[in-house]
């Protein structure tokens, strides 16, 4: 995510590796400055994209970790694509991208396998990081962008698709063979696909998780926790993160992120669409105060009973400081804090925790939340088109992508084939249950004003968690806002700006599916 998270960007908080947002597709390795009259050795280049040289020593030593592929090289776009045609075709051209100012150093040092197999040199466009949204709209309607690639929010790719500001992929994708059969569909569909064009490349692909501590939760339950059967519902969830507050001890029964604005909504969405909540019907009405709404609210309310004092002001550096510091019994945040809680250097809790799959609530579905994330993007007045789809291509290939995971930088992958990968998920306890997850994920739609009706809604939930609201007048104005940003962003009498049927197949992917446990 490129957003602030309480006056601080998420890469902030991420110390301990490369560094977050674009730096953290390549970081760590050390190429050679390109030769002027001489491109480097292609397969020397590749080999040099390895776990040794890219995994932090300490992790290497930490779980014994080889020099194998975390990652299948048959899958890994970057031992597949033809190195010496892009040679010939693009070689000498340049690509302009844009980035968080703060990782411009570190995002340059990353880009220079890139430049060393393709002979396309990358110009960083450094922007603020408090302004890269503003940023990019104005250069957008300038209709003269300083850029031609861009990695953002996913929520915002509604508002960047469209208008037109973002060039279709789909024509790049074919020639250069990338492996879009190899993501979850859930990230394809959503973070690459707009009105039923590629225009983006998934990169952050984030999920929300339910973890609960060991040596809390095994007291409350009597035994040790079965990742899919010791708390099968949310009543079940509610019932031991009370139990879990009685035993004291500093420790509170549950973490939760009920900040203002989009963490509010997040945390409401992950649990109300498990009571099967969709959040427009197919005329792109809001249906935002539905029974599985309203029973959504109703279990976040029942949990903030037994949460974290100040939990109606946690996003996301307050929920993973709480969490990795031993300070909650159970946790619902994304799959990073349970790699993360692994790494001793990151956590209070190492070998006292475990991720398990998503309770679920009497009636509804089994849906596990695709909340966030980010995506890559090529600019529609890009001077290079080709070539920023190229580098993108780069910075999320699988093993890349894999690497980031070891690193437990918080740049997740999206790929079967790296979340398949048993040395991975050897040091990252969610994977199973995170991979397994996937194949049913739920997803709010991308489309323009989305992250706009959230924070409104996050407004709304969150005076409901502080008591000034009931939970029905929550979203009861959430859905008057959400009306009325949609009508201004062009939807109106059952149309708009995005056709509901493309979207529709990436909102929930588990229609039909066995459970996976």
């Amino acid at each position: 995510m490129t957003i602030r998270l309480g006056g601080m960007s998420r890469r902030s908080f991420l110390r301990t590796g490369a560094a977050f947002g674009v730096a953290t597709g390549a970081a760590g390795l050390k190429m050679p400055a390109l030769a002027q009259d001489s491109l480097p050795d292609i397969q020397a280049t590749l080999d040099s994209i390895s776990v040794e040289k890219y995994v932090r020593e300490d992790y290497r030593k930490l779980y014994n970790m080889s020099n194998e592929p975390l990652w299948d090289p048959a899958k890994d776009w970057i031992r597949t694509v033809d190195w010496e045609a892009v040679r010939s075709q693009l070689g000498g051209t340049t690509v302009r991208f844009a980035i968080g100012a703060a990782d411009q150093e570190s995002a340059a040092e990353g880009l220079k396998p890139f430049e060393a197999l393709s002979g396309i040199k990358v110009e960083l466009v450094p922007i603020p990081d408090d302004s890269i949204y503003d940023k990019a709209i104005s250069e957008f309607i300038s209709g003269n962008a300083s850029f031609d690639a861009l990695q953002f929010f996913s929520a915002w790719l509604g508002d960047f698709a469209a208008p037109g500001f973002l060039a279709p992929l789909d024509d790049y994708a074919a020639k250069w063979n990338l492996p879009l059969d190899d993501f979850y569909d859930t990230y394809r569909l959503n973070y690459g696909y707009f009105n039923g064009k590629l225009v983006g490349i998934p990169f952050d692909c984030d999920i929300q998780m339910v973890h609960l501590r060991k040596s809390v939760m095994e007291k409350v339950l009597g035994g040790p926790i079965d990742r899919a059967n010791s708390v099968p519902t949310y009543d079940e969830l509610i019932r031991i993160t009370a139990e879990a507050n009685k035993l004291g001890g500093g420790v509170a029964g549950v973490g939760l992120l009920g900040a203002r604005g989009f963490w509010s909504t997040y945390t409401w969405e992950h649990i109300a669409a498990q009571a099967g909540m969709q959040l427009f019907d197919d005329k792109w009405n809001p249906t935002l105060n539905t029974d599985a709404g309203m029973k959504g609210m109703e279990t976040l309310l029942a949990l903030a009973q037994n949460a974290i004092e100040g939990v109606s002001g946690a996003g996301w550096g307050e929920n993973r400081a709480a969490w990795l510091g031993g300070q909650v019994a159970a946790n619902i945040s994304w799959q990073d804090s349970g790699t993360q809680a692994m790494r001793p250097d990151q956590s209070q809790i190492v070998d006292d925790f475990v991720t398990i799959y998503e309770p679920r609530i009497a009636g509804g579905i089994f849906a596990p939340p695709n909340i966030a994330g980010s995506t890559s993007v090529v600019t529609a007045t890009s001077q290079n088109p080709e070539g920023a789809f190229l580098m993108l291509a780069f910075l999320t290939t699988s093993s890349i992508m894999a690497m980031n995971e070891a690193n437990a930088n918080g740049v997740a992958p999206g790929y079967r084939s790296v979340l398949s990968n048993e040395r991975l998920r050897a040091v990252s306890q969610p994977m199973e249950v995170w991979a397994n997850s996937l194949e049913h994920a739920w997803c709010s739609p991308r489309l323009p004003g989305m992250f706009e009706m959230e924070q409104a809604l996050g407004n709304e939930i969150n005076r409901a968690i502080t008591g000034q609201i009931t939970a029905k007048e929550a979203l009861d104005n959430g859905q008057a806002a959400w009306k009325a940003i949609m009508e201004k962003n062009g939807f109106k009498d059952g149309s708009g700006p995005v056709d509901y049927a493309s979207v529709a197949p990436g909102l929930y992917v588990g229609g039909g599916k066995a459970l996976p446990f």
